[in-house]
Order: structure tokens, then C-alpha cells, then sequence
């Protein structure tokens, strides 16, 4: 095997796939990367059973041939490369890096003992890169992290003619955001999957600047794996077994007090705030009828307050407290200037949703946030007020 190629070229193609790796296994191959050198195309792989990611790149291949190599140790060779032409052999069990007169030889692994790759899906619509992305990491923020309950830690895609609806819940929030994707011919059906919500934002991630992302899907081969393409990028990720609850009776705040807050201040304040609050204490939210909601945090001596501008209707005040982190990650997964919280009281839900352009006319309950494209943040209140 060797090959020659661009130091820019490679080193993405490396960057990319690496992430793919699991921070420790029980498994030494599942740490390298793979690389097959042919036909002017070198590809890199990196692999471990719940995703696979392919990335290919334009090379000069003097002999093919396929290699593994320790992936974080050729990442790090690849960020100290000079720029310019970088040369690539495999000679005996080494494989060398050379650049500029700068030499590495790496270590091998066996590739026999590298476990078959996943077949990809095969193509089922597209999505836009960006508005996926965004999507991607507005719900993903609500996913949970404990392992144990793997079903919580997944974000549910569920393609239904040209509707995309993507939802995360850690049993205390729960987000969802539509948007329009393009359905291909092979689509057919309503389509639902729980997929890793890490896995899912790394991908969204690398793809935010595609234009068009390919979504793979193969309902015929027991639709255990979906899959995303963007140019030389291929990646696939194995789902997770479940689905979430349902939302709809979630989202339905009817005889909800209704407030609207500038989203950016309303964060910053929180934040200021928060600075005196306890591990998990909460900060509370006064929505008084004077346009105002007053913002409180700490116990005894050690109190904050700031009080902002905001609207209230549906009630004559309305007291909530809310995890301070929680509320943060809600206000700033929404991109408006503005937001709207629908408010049941005390120890129950709140929804937050994006207000227009312009405003709209107050809306509660499963009207809201119907439309194509809008985010919805479900919260639950703390019980116990400070």
C-alpha cells in the first residue's frame, strides 16, 4: 500500500472518521482507523457496532492495498503534518507518514480481525444540511445521559410524508421540532426511529453545511440502521431499540397562563442569578399583571433578584421555579428574539415556544407550535417555590 495526499485533505478525512471510535473498548481494532488506498480514492473508516462513518478523499495510489491504524494516535500525526503533499506507505507491519522531510512510522493492527462494516441503507429522501443540524441540536438537548436508560437517551425521527419531527425527553423535558424534508421514491409509509442523540449531534453536526443531506433507510432489511451522506462523508447509525411516549397530551396546556419574556435577557439573567443558587436549587420566575416578571435564586443571606420586562395574561400573577440549568438549555436551544411560556403553575408543565416575527395572536394548548418548522420545549416546574 501507498499513496500520496494533501495534508488538508487527509487530515479532515481522518478528523471526521476518528469520531466515529469509542473512547475505550475491550476491543484493540475498534480503535484503529481503517484505510483502503484505490483507484485514486483513499477511504477512511472508523467503526464500533452502534456507528460507522466512511469518509473518502482524492489521492495519488501508487499501490492498493488496506491498512488499520491506531486512530487517535494518525489524528494526532495529521494535526503536526507541514502543509502540502503527504506520502503514505505500508511497509511490512508499519505504516509511514512522511511530509516536508518530517517521518512518522505507526504501529499496525490486524486487519482480519476488523469486524465486517455495515451495509448502508439504501437512499430514502433528503434533508437540508443546516436546518437539520439546528433541529438536531434543539431536541437533543433534552435527551438524557444515564446509560442505564438507554430509551431516554435518544432522540425519535419520525418521517411522515414531507414532515420531519424530531423529539428528545429525560422525563423532566421534553423537545420537539418539525421541518420539511424531500421524500424519495423509495419512501413509502410512515418511518420512525430512535437513534444515540450523541451519535445523531456529532453527525448533524458535520453535515450543517451541506446543502443536501442523503438520508438511507432500508425498511426491507429490518430498518436496523439509518443512514446520512453528504459528499465524501457516509455515515450510519445503528438505533435503538423503543420509542419514546407520546407527546401530544403533554402539549396540551389548555387554561394555560400564557407570558411572553425577551428570550436573551431572560437567559442572562438566569444566569446572574443562579450564581448564588445551591447544586439543583431552583430559581423562580414572578409573572406579575405590571408587565414584569421578577427572577429570585439562593436561600438565607445568599439571595439574587433582577427584574425584567415581560407580559402576562391568562392570570393575575403566576409563580414557577424551574432547575436553573434546565431552563437554560430551553432558552437557548430557540433561535427568536422573543419566546412564549405557557404556564400551569407551580410543580406542573410549562411549554416553551418561539414567538414570530412581528408577534402573533396568543395561542394555548395543541394549537400551538403545529406549524411546520416550530420548536417546542416542554419543562416541568419545581413543586417546592423558593
Amino acid at each position: 500500500m501507498e499513496f500520496r495526499i494533501d495534508r488538508t485533505a487527509f487530515a479532515e478525512a481522518v478528523g471526521r472518521a476518528v469520531r466515529a471510535l469509542p473512547a475505550r473498548t475491550p476491543v484493540p481494532v475498534l480503535g484503529g482507523l481503517l484505510l483502503e488506498a484505490d483507484a485514486g480514492r483513499l477511504a477512511v473508516t472508523g467503526f464500533d457496532f452502534e456507528a460507522a462513518v466512511r469518509v473518502a478523499a482524492d489521492a495519488e495510489v501508487a499501490v492498493p492495498g488496506r491498512v488499520l491504524v491506531l486512530g487517535r494516535r494518525l489524528l494526532d500525526v495529521c494535526r503536526v503534518l507541514p502543509d502540502g503533499p503527504v506520502s503514505c506507505a505500508l511497509e511490512a507491519s508499519r505504516f509511514t507518514v512522511e511530509a516536508d522531510g518530517t517521518r512518522f512510522g505507526l504501529s499496525t493492527l490486524p486487519v482480519a480481525e476488523y469486524p465486517a462494516l455495515p451495509v448502508p441503507p439504501a437512499p430514502y429522501g433528503t434533508v437540508d444540511g443546516a436546518a437539520f443540524a439546528t433541529a438536531v441540536a434543539q431536541v437533543a438537548v433534552a435527551a438524557g445521559r444515564d446509560d442505564t436508560l438507554p430509551l431516554l437517551t435518544g432522540v425519535q425521527l419520525r418521517l411522515d410524508g414531507r414532515e420531519m419531527t424530531l423529539a428528545a425527553s429525560d422525563r423532566y423535558r421534553y423537545a420537539v421540532r418539525r421541518l420539511e424534508w424531500q421524500p424519495g421514491a423509495a419512501a413509502d409509509g410512515v418511518v420512525e426511529a430512535l437513534l444515540p442523540a450523541r451519535r445523531l449531534l456529532d453527525v448533524a453536526r458535520s453535515l450543517g453545511r451541506c446543502e443536501d443531506v442523503l438520508i438511507g433507510w432500508d425498511p426491507a432489511a429490518g430498518g436496523g440502521l439509518i443512514g446520512f451522506a453528504c459528499g465524501p462523508t457516509r455515515t450510519a447509525l445503528r438505533l435503538l431499540d423503543g420509542r419514546l411516549p407520546t407527546y401530544k397530551s403533554l402539549f396540551d396546556m389548555a387554561g394555560a397562563a400564557v407570558a411572553e419574556v425577551e428570550r436573551e435577557g431572560l437567559a442572562e439573567a438566569v444566569r446572574r442569578v443562579a450564581v448564588v443558587a445551591e447544586a439543583n436549587s431552583p430559581v423562580r420566575l414572578d409573572f406579575s399583571p405590571d408587565g414584569s416578571v421578577m427572577l429570585r435564586a439562593g436561600y438565607g443571606d445568599d439571595v439574587a433578584v433582577q427584574r425584567l420586562p415581560a407580559t402576562l395574561t391568562g392570570a393575575d400573577e403566576m409563580p414557577v421555579a424551574f432547575n436553573p440549568g434546565y431552563l437554560l438549555d430551553a432558552l437557548t436551544s430557540f433561535e427568536s428574539p422573543r419566546v412564549r411560556l405557557e404556564l400551569l403553575g407551580a410543580g406542573q408543565r410549562a411549554l416553551l415556544h418561539a414567538v414570530p416575527d412581528g408577534g402573533a395572536p396568543e395561542m394555548a394548548g395543541e394549537l400551538a407550535g403545529e406549524t411546520a418548522g416550530e420548536h417546542r420545549h416542554l419543562l416541568m416546574s419545581v413543586k417546592q417555590l423558593v
